[in-house]
Parts: structure tokens; sequence; C-alpha cells
């Protein structure tokens, strides 16, 4: 179905990979692996048509339906459901073509169209749209909501839900867990699991592609190779290569020795050098093993604490919340040197208000705090991202965190330090606004460990690293001497590290008692409970009952519409806001800027990305609560 013979891939003048060979047959379901940076995601703008070979043949039958995430959003008016419809276009088609003919009053035509219409699922169409986005962890009233409403994470979710919409022979995904909370990332597996047509896909996260995928294409070193098998599958047939490659390189660095002492020794003797001529022509014509070798630049580990007091920190019934809202309450818990916690619960339960919570970012509205004398937070969120300085590099950072630390370190001491996070060499003088998400990630955490906390809150710390990187980082937690309070949807990183997991729900945290697998049940179950039809009401026949309904719609309408026409008013402003954020942050991606010449510009661009993000921030908080009255006046006037 999808042929590569003899493929090879540039970008710009650097070779991505060279002589691939391999098929991909209809209905498989194949995982795309390697390291950043090696040709991943150009392997999938190649099969979009967006690339074309540099060297060798790709071939896909024409007539294929393809569906693929689109990397950017448009922020527009158009709801949310209509915007995931899209995905379809063979049903946008058909519904164009129906207007049309009702225009003409063509009844033969229209009868041809229905019956089309219901044959390609039209009429159940909007319900399927409804199941992708609340499996992707959107809520009934998200629906109608502009897709302009919507962050940029959910953005992404958007995307990925209208890609899944398109009745696909081809799906294409490029990290489609990133974005994605655990009970998403579960759902999104089981739907591709029962997704009949081919699927090719970039992950970093391997329970989810061994549950997802029966074939591996792995890059690495400019190389292309096919396995049969899920990842661990790979893994195992990966790392028999690896030591058959060895054992055939030692061999034959043993062969070479032996000849080259052969040369050596009768070289200069007349009777031997017809001989020494016809060893030395045979190595040359040797073709060379390279010795085997695992491509990952990761090998770190978090500073050990300075001290280790117990406990670390003590919540005694404490109740979160924003505004007037109350997220959490009742919150006890202690956290211990060595503790590995994992906080489960749906998106919107509040871990992320927990993680604050512990990280002293929120302040408790009730309850105790009881902090060790010498407890020392450090603490990985995606916001902590954005507090890079875009115009210094990894060793300023460090240089700067580091204090008197830093100082008494030699620069090479720091750069050390900086290599086992894949930061060697020059990079760790450049700028890091041309940096990767998953670089500035990668930076993040170098900066934590730097920073020798006892107590480690990571919330979804996994967000754009590679397999690799993920590896490091569960053995690296390990390791740590320190308490680690984690949220995350890598399954593999949840098994290794958390041996103690909570569940935050309908506003508390309590211990889960089970495992992952207990877990995944445990949503199935309650989403059974939830899909339950409601009561049904009995009708209402008297009149005086209808008046007084209707009446108190009215006023209902009346409490609600200022607020309404309040959120609609901020949504627009935030719109406008990100857009110019959005340009401010093209224009820092450019290289030129960081140059000596273009420094007064590039200030001026810092601080006005400095001043729009304030603005923005404010902004979205006022959208936070007035929202939140939206929803306190909702659950008083259901």
């Amino acid at each position: 179905m999808l042929v590569f013979s003899s493929v090879s891939l540039r970008r710009g003048a650097r070779l991505l990979f060279a002589d691939a060979t391999f098929t991909i047959y209809r209905g498989e379901k194949v995982g795309i692996v390697g390291a950043n940076g090696t040709g991943k995601s150009s392997l999938l703008a190649l099969v979009r048509g967006e690339l074309q070979p540099d060297a060798g043949a790709f071939e896909m039958p024409s007539q294929l339906v393809m569906a693929h995430v689109a990397q950017e959003l448009r922020a527009t008016e158009q709801p949310a459901i209509e915007f995931v419809m899209d995905g379809d276009a063979e049903l946008r088609a058909t519904e164009r073509a129906i207007a049309e003919a009702e225009q003409r009053e063509d009844g033969a035509t229209l009868g041809e169209l229905h019956a089309k219409y219901a044959a390609i699922g039209g009429y159940d169409a909007r319900s399927r749209a409804a199941r992708l986005m609340h499996g992707l962890g959107f809520s009934p009233k998200d629906e109608m909501r502009p897709v302009s409403a919507f962050s940029g994470g959910w953005r992404v979710r958007l995307n990925v839900a209208q890609a899944l919409m398109c009745r696909s022979d081809l799906l294409l995904l490029d990290e489609p867990t990133n974005h994605l909370d655990l009970d998403a990332v579960m759902w999104l597996e089981q739907w591709l699991r029962s997704y009949r047509g081919t699927l090719l896909m970039i992950a970093h996260d391997r329970e989810f592609l061994d549950r997802t995928v029966d074939r591996i294409v792995h890059i690495e070193q400019g190389k292309v190779q096919a396995y049969t098998g899920n990842y661990s599958s790979f893994e195992e047939q990966r790392a028999a290569q690896l030591a058959q490659q060895q054992a055939m390189y030692e061999r034959q660095q043993r062969e070479i020795r032996h000849i080259m002492g052969f040369i050596e020794r009768f070289r200069a003797k007349a009777s031997k050098a017809r001989q020494a001529q016809s060893r030395m022509k045979a190595l040359a014509r040797m073709q060379r093993i390279v010795p085997a070798h695992v491509d990952s630049p990761f090998e770190f580990r978090f500073l050990p604490p300075q001290k280790l007091p117990r406990p670390l920190l003590t919540l005694e019934k404490q109740s979160v919340g924003y505004g007037d809202r109350i997220v959490l309450s009742s919150i006890s818990m202690t956290v211990q040197p060595g503790d590995r916690i994992a906080l489960l619960g749906r998106n919107g339960a509040g871990k992320s208000t927990l993680m604050k919570l512990l990280a002293g970012e929120l302040e408790a509205r009730e309850g105790r705090r009881i902090e060790a004398r010498d407890l020392k937070i450090g603490y990985f969120a995606q916001h902590q991202l954005e507090q890079l300085r875009m115009d210094d590099s990894p060793l300023g950072h460090l240089k700067r965190l580091g204090g008197e630390a830093a100082g008494r370190a030699t620069e090479q001491e720091l750069r050390t330090f900086l290599g086992g996070f894949g930061f060697s060499g020059d990079r760790v003088f450049e700028p890091v606004g041309p940096f990767s998400g998953g670089e500035k990630a990668r930076l993040v955490l170098a900066l934590l460990s730097y920073m020798r906390p006892n107590l480690l809150l990571l919330d979804e710390p996994t967000n754009h690293l590679d397999l690799e990187m993920r590896q490091a980082l569960a053995v690296a937690l390990q390791e740590f001497d320190a308490a680690v309070v984690l949220v995350s949807h890598d399954r593999h990183l949840l098994r290794t590290v958390a041996d103690e997991l909570i569940l935050v729900d309908q506003g508390r945290a309590q211990p889960f008692e089970g495992d992952l697998d207990d877990y995944a049940r445990w949503i199935t179950t309650r989403d059974a409970a939830e899909k339950k039809p409601d009561d049904v009401m009995p009708s209402v026949t008297s009149a005086e009952l209808r008046k007084r309904k209707k009446r108190e719609e009215a006023e209902r309408r009346a409490r609600l519409s200022p607020i309404k026409n309040e959120i609609a008013r901020l949504e627009s402003i935030i719109t406008a806001l990100q857009e110019e954020l959005s340009k401010i942050e093209v224009a820092l991606a450019d290289p030129d800027l960081y140059e000596a010449p273009a420094k007064t510009r590039l200030q001026e661009l810092l601080q006005t990305q400095a001043r729009l993000k304030r603005q923005l921030s404010a902004m979205e908080d006022a959208w936070l609560e007035a929202n939140e009255r939206l929803e306190s006046a909702l659950s008083i006037d259901p």
C-alpha cells in the first residue's frame, strides 16, 4: 500500500536518512520511533506529499482517503463541534450538494443525495463528533463554544478530533498523546485499536505504542529499519541485533589486527612481500562493521538533596480553589522522603490544582500547611518553560540559578552536567529562543536537578520528550533519594516510578487501591454509569405552571446575559492578545535576532512579549472568574 524504495531524504544540506526500503500494507498499524531530529516528522510529510524524495521512490494508491492532524488551528468563531465535523469532507460535500439541490428544487437529485447522506452516516454524524470530543476530554457544554475560546492545548485536541472524524483509509498522527491527560490517552488507545484503516504514527509513549501498533519503523544514524511487532518486541529484536553486531565487530577487529601484524612483520621480506601485498588488498576490500551502540545522549541523575527532613510536608484538611469556586476540599496528606506518589483523575478534576497547592503557588482557604524547616521544592509545570529567558543560553541559565554553587563549579563541570541532559558542544552557549519544546523541557529538568530539591513536583514532564529521554527520566527518578509527586499520561513512567496512587475526584483526593489497570476499569465503569439517562420528569400540563416556567426562564436569561456578554468580550480580547503574542514568538524564533547588531530589536520584542503575557494572564484570570460565575449561576438555575 505504501512502498518506500531506496528513499533518501534531506532537510536543507543535512541528510536525514538514506536507502530506506520497506512496505506498509493495508490495515497495518505502524509506530515511527527514533530520537528527535532523525526525520520522523519529515517521513510523515513525505507521505502527505509535502516533501519529495531526494533519491529513490515513494508510491501509494491515488484514491486513498488520508487524514492527519493539522499543526495549527485558526482562532475562529465556529462552534467546536462544527469544526470537528469538518473532518468528514464527504459529509460536508454531501450537505452542500443537498442545499444546492433544495435551492433548485431538484427532487430526483435530492432523493439520491439523502440516500447517500444516510449511507455515510450523516444522520448520526453530530453524535459521532460529540463522542470524539467527550473521549478527548471535552464536556457537553464545550460543543458549542467557539474555537477561539480554547487554549493552545485544547485546540490540539480539537485538531485530533477532526482527524478522527474523517472516515479515512490512512491516518497519520504525530505525537497525538501530547496535551492529553491519562483518561484521554486510554480512550484514544481504544479508538485506534478499533480503527480499520492503516495507521502511521509518531509516539514517544512506549505503553501506548505497545497497545496500538503491530509494526515499528525505527530511524537511527541515517538508516531506516522496519520491525514486526509492538515496541517491546522491537526493543528485544534491536537488543539482539546490537549484541550480534558488537560480536561481529569485535571478531572483525581481531582479524584486522592479525592481518596488520602479518603485514608489519613481513612487508620488508622479499619472500613474503607478495603475500603482504595480497593481505593489504584484502584489508582495503573488507567492508567494515561499525561498533554497536544505543544512540542516546541522555545519562543524567537528579543531584542528591543537601538535607532530608522527615516529614517534608503535611497538609491538614485544606481546601483550595479559584475565586468563589472551591475545587478541592478536606485535603490531608503527608509527604515523606522516598515517597513516590502519582495523582490520577479525569481532566479538570483538580490534579494540577493539588500540585499548585503542594508547591505553595495556591493559598489554601482553610486547614493547615506544615513545612519542614529545610523543605526545598522543585516544581515542573508547562508554564516553567515560558519563564526561560529566550536570549540566554543553557549555561547562562545554570550560572544564574546556581548562585554560589555554580560560582564554585568550573565551566567544564557545568558543561558536563548539562551534557547529561543532551546539551553538548556549542549548544550550551546558544540562546534558548529557537529551541524545540523538548529541548526547553530538558533544560527546565536540568535546572530543577541543579537546585537539589528534596520534594520534586512534576506535572506532565514528558510532553515533548522522546522515548530515550523518557527512559532516562524514569531511571533518574528511581534513583532519586527525595520525594516525588507526579502527574503524567505516560503509563510506563507511572508504573516504573510511582508506588502510591492518589485519585483526585469529586473535590477529594483519596488513596486509590489498585494499579493502573484497575484505574482503567474504574474509568470504564464510571463512564458507563454517567451514560444512564436521567429520571424522566412528569410533563407539565397546567397553564399556570407553563406561564411560571416561561417567566422563570426569562428571568434566568436576564441574569445570565451580562455574564455571557462579559465572557464574549474577554474571549475577543484574549484572541487578539494570542495573535499578537504568536507574531512576537515567530519573530523571536529567528536565529539572526540573537546576533549583536539586532540586540535593540531583541530587547524590544522581549519587552513586548512580557507585556502581552501579563495582559493575557490577567484576561484569562478574568475569563476564568466570569465562567465560574456563569457555572455558579447555572448550578443555582439548572
